[in-house]
């Protein structure tokens, strides 16, 4: 059971990040059509794998990690760009419910390795 709790916990916190950046999303009365064309943007980043499990891991996880998103909300709000800010929830949505989903960052060895499972 204890050897579960870091993967459980990582997934816990997707659903966290996930259900934070829908209420914030809605709660500023975003609308869906961003949402819905943007929702999978990041796994564009998978196209890297075109140039080899190297660099396709490295591409998906620089996209699928909290910081860029983050930095974005944060240049959004402070430079008042709902723009910026409502990308940055949009994008921070999609990473956590990767997460609950247990899709977590790529390994080099390959796409179905990550550092929650192997899916």
């Amino acid at each position: 059971m204890i050897e579960r709790l870091p993967s459980r916990l990582l997934r816990l916190e997707g659903l966290t990040v996930g259900i934070g950046a829908f209420v914030l999303y809605f709660y500023a009365d975003y609308g869906w059509l961003l949402l819905v064309l943007l929702i999978l943007a990041p796994d564009l980043s998978m196209i890297g794998y075109v140039g080899g499990r190297v660099v396709g891991a490295m591409t998906y996880d620089v996209v699928h990690t909290y910081t860029l998103p983050v930095a974005l909300g944060v240049v959004g709000v402070v430079g008042d760009s709902s723009t910026a800010t409502q990308i940055a929830l949009i994008w921070l949505a999609h990473i956590g419910v990767d997460r609950l989903l247990a899709y977590g960052l790529k390994y080099p060895t390959g796409f179905k390795g990550t550092h929650l499972q192997r899916v």
